[in-house]
């Protein structure tokens, strides 16, 4: 006899993945498949948008194909800020040149979260950035969805305008995109964690703001509605043998991870170890301002909205993956990781993986990468070891910013996330912080939490019945450096971290 189950599917950058839950949060199946990262040209990160569609229908009709379970429900988590434009509903002139675009189709690659190209525009209104922040609580960055649909704009400006007046473009991340495809071209919505990342949605109001719309020239007829993370968003009518399953959740990759790990009260801090990297630590209301971190929402539903402070790292399994590729490796990420269990340290080399600038809590975008204390000694290893201390070495300098603009001290670090897995980074992780990581038992923790916030859609358990989210408890890594060391160990980071700094300010210390 099947079980009902719900279909949560993980979009992320490098991979889509897909678990089926059962009722009591049991995961009865998985699959993932891989999608590729475009490069074209220096600073220009991008994906074929189609090519995402087509991977969520794979997963999702694997999933289908399990025997065991009946599908109840569709859940979503993507990978953020990952900006799209697509026409809506009817054939339109993709140009002067007369070629015709029908429903649906994406208007050129989607530009990727990590993508830079979008720094003239922040540099155009780098003066309303305290009046962005203030509203939208993110600091203003390329990383901001908006500020690559103003690029967009900027390349096309007479046909996407023509387009935006006429009702019939389309913008989005990740999520609505696929809710697009998913509902037959019928449904243009988001959830508030993903529009909370766009630079666009008031923090208090929880709705598209004019003044950030006029500010970044942005249609509002192009936008998606505007929903709560666990909410009916519409049923699918573009999978055959999901048709008529509703859409129960949609919620950002890093925002599912934090729900995943089911702790729910104010001061809980999270650690998702991914590509890049987010820290997110729960507050009992909407966080006051600070320059260093960004305010988002954490999550919503219908009767209730979280709130987190939130920091941003661009490069950390994204350091790993380029020095595999800068030494040649064949598997680069997996390689260089174990490249770097070869030695028992970096040997005094520091690496500050600032290929893309800094992101959280120096927030520097014309800052790039450094290796500093190069010895005759060093090697690859090192190299390699030294890019696992640096993702070790910038996540604590978000926890540290954090518990500053907070006013308290963690407790306690929950990690998540592929890179989670190194036993090595975790424990120089808690030698770092000073206190404990516990890394959750679960891999696919994003697509847990879609699930679960699924679920309350669908009446299966409330936020405080909901099942426990880990088969296993999750393991616990205590530190091992003593106080002396972990002030020497800061200490050469920090040093190397300024220099960047200085470097890209076109300035010496």
């Amino acid at each position: 006899m099947s079980r009902p189950c719900i279909l949560a599917i993980d979009q992320g950058t490098t991979n889509t993945k897909a678990l089926l839950v059962d009722r009591e949060g049991r995961v009865l199946f998985r699959t993932a498949v891989a999608v590729e990262l475009l490069q074209p040209h220096g600073g220009f990160i991008e994906q074929d948008p189609m090519r995402l569609w087509r991977s969520v229908c794979r997963v999702a009709e694997e999933c289908a194909r399990f025997s065991e379970a009946s599908i109840a429900g569709i859940a979503i988590s993507n990978q953020r800020e990952t900006a799209l434009a697509w026409t809506r509903s009817r054939t339109v002139d993709a140009a002067a040149d007369g070629e015709q675009l029908p429903a649906g189709s994406p208007i050129g690659n989607a530009i990727s979260w990590q993508c830079r190209r979008s720094q003239p525009v922040c540099e155009r209104i780098r003066s309303q950035a305290p009046l962005l922040q203030q509203i939208s609580g993110l600091p203003l960055d390329p990383l901001l969805s908006a500020t690559k649909w103003a690029w967009m704009f900027s390349q096309q400006p007479e046909v996407l305008r023509a387009w935006a007046e006429a009702g019939e473009l389309c913008l989005g991340t990740v999520d609505s995109w696929l809710l697009y495809n998913l509902t037959g071209c019928r449904v243009h919505a988001t959830d508030h964690t993903n529009a909370s990342r766009t630079g666009l949605l008031g923090l208090g109001s929880l709705q598209w703001e004019d003044e950030l719309l006029r500010l970044l020239e942005i249609p509002r007829t192009a936008l998606a509605e505007l929903r709560p993370s666990a909410s009916l968003f519409g049923e699918c009518m573009s999978i055959e043998c999901l048709r008529g399953v509703p859409v129960v959740a949609m919620i950002g990759d890093s925002h599912a991870a934090l729900v995943g790990h089911g702790e729910i009260s104010a001061g809980v801090v999270k650690a998702t170890y991914g590509t890049g990297s987010s820290l997110m630590m729960l507050t009992a209301e909407p966080p006051a301002p600070t320059a260093s971190l960004a305010r988002t929402v954490a999550w919503s539903g219908q009767d209730a909205v979280y709130y987190a402070l939130e920091g941003n790292i661009a490069m950390s399994g994204a350091a790993l993956q380029w020095v595999g590729e800068f030494l040649g490796l064949a598997h680069p990420a997996e390689d260089a990781a174990t490249l770097a269990a070869t030695v028992p340290d970096a040997g005094g080399m520091v690496l500050v993986p600032a290929m893309v600038g800094l992101g959280a809590p120096h927030w520097a975008g014309a800052a790039r990468g450094l290796i500093a204390n190069l010895e005759r000694s060093h090697t690859s290893a090192h190299l390699a070891r030294a890019a696992l201390d640096a993702i070790a070495g910038q996540v604590a300098d978000v926890l540290e910013a954090m518990e500053k603009s907070a006013g308290i001290r963690a407790t306690a670090l929950l990690a998540d996330g592929g890179a989670s897995r190194n036993d090595a980074l975790m424990q120089l992780q808690t030698d770092l912080i000073g206190c404990p990581v516990l890394r959750s038992a679960e891999v696919e923790l994003s697509a847990r939490g879609a699930a679960m916030l699924g679920g309350q859609t669908l009446g299966w358990w409330s936020a405080a019945s909901q099942p426990s989210l880990s088969v296993q408890p999750a393991r616990k890594f205590t530190p091992r450096s003593s106080a002396e060391e972990r002030k020497r160990m800061r200490g050469a980071w920090r040093l190397a971290v300024q220099r960047t700094l200085y470097e890209g300010k076109g300035t010496c210390p």
